[in-house]
């Protein structure tokens, strides 16, 4: 980007250059990283850029939007670059050395309440009209914006047969390992949350505890509550999101081995005006962090672990494997070993028909579950993802296996 004392450069002008710029680097979504970065740096949103083409730009933001290209430019991924990211609609920071959330994450989110609301919480009706998808609305919103940004594009005489989505930006930046992203209308989102064909009798709404045991006696006039226990926090998406949906039903405690997720987590917690209360962050390895009086009160252990095999990691693409953190990906040679203290560690946290939930690789699930059979959980579900593959392993503690373990 040229610094000539003469030159004038207005948004259109800056859009142009990035996208070029991006396109000859190999960005896959170049327009679409080009609107990302300006609508940051900028503190407006993407369909503003349409609308303020000729606005000229200050030096300020000139020197702001040249860093953030060449950072993009270098393949850094978008949501460290802008600074945030997206979990269920709620914004999120993110930041270098901290993993960036997933879509798998966000259904991960969504099965852990449809548990809690079937068999914890009792009947809960917040106020949404759809309610058959994990992320109904942040794909409405995302097509929305999509089309109004395209709709902008078109007046301002943008071709727009290769810009691409937001979606799968957003798919992309994240990564599946093969490339593959989910849409919308694939019949991925209409199996999502189902359990694996062999892994169970019945797709899964939420895996059922027995005898009706999970659920939380309150006093007469009250509404019953819960507790979540979470590994491995990074940003902190699952228990604010858990806390935030269920305000006041749910409580959440977050544990994480690294400080800087600890402290990113902290900041996200800030930015929602939650306290310890609500989520109780907390540093240490895996259930290290949890008191002894605390063993046996949580109705949920659920975690998204680093879980990718060794040599799978060594394969990634560029965007995860050179920028995200290798502590929140690597998972041991098969990927088990970090879930594998977790399942044995579970059954001194949870209560009798509490849920055990976590993510983890395609390949390893069955074993994963196979695991969890041996260590005596009820109710071992593999649970496919958007994509259809096995993603999620869900398993209840039953009431004599908990008795034993906390007696």
């Amino acid at each position: 980007m040229a610094e000539a004392s003469e030159a004038i450069w207005t948004i259109k002008g800056c859009l142009d250059w990035t996208v070029g710029y991006l396109e000859r680097k190999g960005d896959e979504h170049p327009r679409v990283s080009a609107e990302w970065l300006l609508s940051s740096a900028l503190g407006v949103n993407r369909i503003d850029l349409y609308m303020s083409f000729n606005k000229p730009l200050s030096l300020e933001e000139r020197s702001t939007i040249r860093e953030a290209v060449k950072r993009r430019g270098r393949g850094e991924p978008l949501q460290y670059v802008t600074g945030e990211t997206s979990f269920r609609g709620h914004d999120i920071w993110c930041e270098p050395g901290v993993l960036i959330p997933r879509p798998e994450t966000e259904l991960l989110t969504d099965l852990v309440l449809r548990y809690l609301d079937k068999y914890v919480l009792g009947k809960w009706n917040p106020e949404r009209k759809r309610i058959e998808l994990p992320w109904n609305a942040t794909v409405e919103a995302a097509r929305q914006a999509e089309e109004e940004v395209r709709r902008a594009q078109a007046e301002a005489g943008v071709d727009t047969a290769a810009t691409g989505t937001l979606l799968g930006v957003a798919a992309g930046a994240v990564g599946s390992a093969d490339g593959e992203y989910a849409d919308e209308d694939n019949d991925a989102f209409v199996a999502a949350g189902e359990a694996m064909p062999g892994a169970a009798e019945a797709s899964l709404d939420a895996p059922e505890p027995l005898d009706g045991d999970a659920t939380n006696a309150a006093p007469e006039g009250s509404l019953p509550t819960a507790r979540v226990l979470e590994v491995g926090c990074g940003t902190g998406c699952i228990s604010l999101s858990l806390a935030l949906e269920r305000a006041g039903r749910v409580t959440c405690v977050a544990t994480d081995i690294d400080e800087a997720p600890i402290r990113l987590a902290q900041r996200n917690r800030t930015r929602y005006q939650m306290d310890e209360h609500s989520v109780d962050i907390r540093q240490g390895d895996l259930v290290e962090p949890v008191r002894q009086d605390e063993y046996g009160s949580f109705d949920v252990l659920v975690s998204n672990p680093p879980y990718i095999p060794s040599d799978v990691v060594d394969g990634l693409g560029h965007e995860v494997k050179d920028f995200e953190p290798r502590l929140a990906l690597d998972g041991g040679k098969d990927g088990l070993d970090v879930f594998r203290r977790l399942a044995q560690a579970a059954p001194h946290m949870l209560k009798p028909g509490g849920l055990f939930a976590c993510e983890l690789y395609e390949t390893t699930l069955q074993d994963a579950a196979a695991y969890c059979s041996d260590l005596g959980f009820a109710e071992v579900h593999v649970v496919a993802d958007l994509t259809r593959r096995p993603r999620f392993v869900f398993a209840i503690m039953p009431r004599e296996a908990a008795d034993s373990v906390q007696g």
